[in-house]
């Protein structure tokens, strides 16, 4: 399998997502209508007023109600107004006298390409000016190297690299330093490894260059420049930048096409935290292994102990419980969700009926009033023996239930000009492979297409690709892929600890190796590529976490993680609780989203923070009945005392695990926060008890008299249940009082399970 196949495998789940429109919405659509304004009616005094009267004297001739005003009307940059209009009422609007020209609204793309707005970065406010955009701040990748050509990093409107750094761009096979910059200003190779596992290997690119892609993704997403019209086949067309798009980049490379090896990936990270990066975003992680022998784990205790944040993903195995990766308690461990973008083809019947479809097919093809068939014999759409017997006309597949199996069938048969295939919401929501020249449709609409193929003389069908659609709702949701925890590793720390965008993100591709597919295996490549996964989801908390490092140097790795959980959002863009696609959209449990989506710019000031140094960290080891030398393996150092064992971290989050015979638990927490506002504040607690708990906290006020004033509070949990319920979840939130914080804790009761 290729590189992109496996980055498909272990990044993406195969799902689709579907624009449903309302049957009005099929009837009429939005137009910008253009006027020759010196054509104007002197009895007008205004063009408001001619263009008004322009669309009211269509009312008459609409036969269902809609909209009744004008939607805007422009008299700078255009002489113009856009309206709300079947086709009818557009019909007598051309008659009228000034008319130049007509044309349906176009859905607009904004700026990876939206997943910076989606998080409500603004150049103007908040975190990326605070942070001056990440400027200075070093995020070191590990990862499968990087395209050092690609436009995402060069270093136009760089500053000078930081004199504090000490990594270096390494020569190597296609690889020059001199390819190195401002922007990217490391690139290292690690593959001793492998070449020790497999002696006599030919290493196929002896360098930092990236043959697989990945690499390049993450750290452009992480912390790419800004590309102007950055696009996957024309779709989610804008400017594309990284999440800290002024901050540096120093690529480690320590996954190979022959082989991804622990030691190379530790010989990464430890290059990296001698180097002086800031942050380390690391997309990958070992399953079913013990802190002390998990290389993540071991390097990231370093990096902590030198002031580097170490941001990591979750792991794409959702969504059963138990079995998230790098739930280190000393790293960020990030979980994935959705955006609020989706893709679609716009389908027309040939009675004038026009729906939208979703679509990733990256051909520039217009299928244009071609003959559409509905056949039982071939409706299944999965039998290539069948439907070569059928004619060159469009399909309508059945929902049989294996959507991507259909897609591929019908690609590979070169006699179909497309398809119209039927899948049910949400369950389309991170498919990322549209192989065929078709729309996938709900199964309302479908019954739609049906009865127009079956009542009209001759059905036809045109199908327009290439529609980027923004505000999709209900965003974001947490992805069925996305690893949940608790984590088998340590349990004890709730994880992952926040979400953030995973699903269909945009970002810098290697161009000679293939994007996406067509047809009977038709290979496409492209500069930008769509990718799903948790390793989508980590670059971005790491650009988030660069910025807080440049806005707050004083802070701790656990502050800014800290700032990230209790300012993390867990509701959606219809003001709901975040749901799980992997969940049947219940509501999401925090062991799938942690804390919920990061919100950069709350993030920036969250009033209070939970601290911990590196012996917090030692002391809770001491709990976990390791032996001295296994405590030795993370700490590197005797210096560290267990003198005072603790499972009790001062960690911004609260988990519970209830017995299995009689459904109970009693667990009591110590924590300390600290005052990061600008001054005096008053804080009181409220808390959301988790079903079956009952939950109490002392003091229910804490008064902070100065800044950076730590104050102390117990939380404990009483938890008992007649029988199994699952996972139980809440949070204790303190609100300032007279103030705008609001320092949030999910809080989780889980059954007991597997630990490593």
């Amino acid at each position: 399998m290729n590189a992109l196949g496996v980055l498909h495998l272990l990044f993406s789940s195969c799902l689709l997502f579907t624009f449903q429109a309302s049957s009005a919405l099929n009837e009429r659509s939005t137009y910008i209508v253009h006027m020759d304004k010196s054509i104007m009616p002197k009895t007008f005094l205004s063009h408001e007023q001619w263009y008004s009267s322009i669309f009211s004297s269509t009312k008459s001739s609409r036969q269902t109600p809609t909209r009744d005003s004008l939607i805007y009307t422009y008299d700078n940059a255009a002489h113009a107004f856009s309206a709300f209009l079947s086709s009818e009422e557009l019909e007598a609007i051309k008659k009228t006298p000034g008319f130049v020209s007509a044309y349906k609204d176009k859905t607009v793309t904004v700026d990876t390409t939206h997943t910076t707005d989606f998080l409500s970065l603004s150049p103007f406010s908040g975190l990326w000016p605070a942070s001056d955009f990440g400027k200075d701040a070093i995020i070191g990748v590990i990862d499968t190297g990087v395209w050092p050509e690609s436009e995402s990093f060069k270093d136009d409107g760089m500053t000078p690299v930081p004199s504090r750094w000490k990594g270096i761009c390494e020569d190597g096979q296609e690889f020059s330093s001199s390819m190195c910059n401002s922007k990217l200003i490391g690139a290292r190779y690690f593959n001793k490894g492998v070449i020790a596992a497999n002696p006599g290997i030919n290493i196929s690119m002896n360098s930092a260059r990236d043959t697989q892609g990945h690499g390049t993704h993450t750290s452009s997403t992480a912390a790419g420049n800004y590309v102007k019209d950055a696009t996957f086949f024309g779709y989610a067309t804008g400017t594309a930048r990284g999440v800290a798009p002024r901050s540096r980049v120093a690529m480690y490379k320590v996954l190979w096409d022959e082989g991804r090896y622990a030691v190379d990936v530790l010989a990464g990270m430890d290059q990296a935290v001698n180097d002086g990066v800031d942050v380390i975003s690391i997309s990958m992680g070992f399953d079913e292994v013990p802190l002390y022998e998990d290389p993540i784990a071991i390097a990231s205790f370093a990096a902590m102990e030198k002031g580097v944040l170490v941001s990591s993903s979750a792991g794409n195995h959702g969504p059963t419980l138990g079995i998230l990766h790098n739930g280190i308690p000393w790293v960020l461990t990030v979980a994935a969700g959705s955006v609020d973008r989706s893709f679609a083809g716009e389908l027309i019947l040939g009675n004038g009926v026009t729906m939208s479809g979703w679509t990733l097919f990256p051909g520039r093809n217009i299928i244009e009033k071609q003959l559409i068939i509905y056949n039982k014999t071939i409706s299944a759409c999965n039998s290539t023996v069948l439907l070569s017997q059928a004619p060159s006309a469009v399909i309508l597949c059945d929902d049989i239930g294996n959507l991507y199996r259909q897609m591929y069938t019908i690609a590979n048969m070169s006699n179909v000009p497309g398809a119209i295939f039927v899948a049910e919401e949400p369950s389309l929501q991170e498919f990322s492979d549209s192989p065929s020249p078709g729309v996938v449709i709900s199964p309302n609409d479908a019954q739609r297409v049906m009865h127009y193929v079956r009542t009209a003389t001759n059905p036809v069908v045109t199908i327009k690709f290439r529609q980027t659609i923004l505000g999709s709702k209900p965003a974001p949701v947490s992805a069925s892929y996305t690893s949940s925890g608790p984590s088998p590793s340590h349990p004890g720390i709730l994880k992952p600890d926040v979400m953030a965008p995973g699903t269909l993100v945009l970002a810098s591709w290697v161009p000679n190796i293939y994007a996406t597919t067509i047809g009977a295996n038709i290979p496409l490549s492209s500069n930008f590529a769509l990718l799903s996964g948790t390793s989508m989801a980590c670059p971005h908390a790491s650009g988030v976490a660069a910025l807080l490092r440049s806005a707050h140097p004083e802070w701790s790795p656990a502050a800014i993680r800290s700032a990230m959980i209790t300012t993390a959002d867990p509701l959606d863009n219809t003001l709901s609780s975040i749901r799980d696609n992997g969940r049947n959209l219940e509501s999401a449990s925090p062991l799938a989203m942690g804390a919920g989506q990061i919100d950069p710019n709350r993030a920036l000031d969250p009033g209070l923070i939970y601290d911990a140094t590196p012996q917090d960290y030692v002391n809770l080891l001491c709990s976990m009945n390791y032996t001295k030398n296994q405590i030795l393996t993370i700490t590197r150092s005797t210096k560290y005392s267990c003198s005072k064992p603790s499972p009790d971290l001062n960690y911004p989050s609260f988990i519970a695990f209830y017995d299995s015979k009689t459904y109970s638990a009693h667990r009591s927490y110590d924590r300390t926060v600290t005052n990061d506002g600008k001054g005096g504040a008053v804080y009181k607690a409220v808390v959301i008890a988790p079903k079956g708990s009952v939950v109490d906290v002392s003091p229910r006020i804490l008064r902070f008299a100065q800044i950076y004033e730590k104050q102390n509070f117990t939380m404990s949990i009483r938890y008992s249940k007649k029988k199994n319920k699952g996972v139980s979840f809440g949070s204790l939130v303190w609100i300032e009082v007279n103030g705008n914080h609001r320092v949030s804790s999910p809080i989780v009761i889980s059954p007991v399970v597997r630990t490593w």
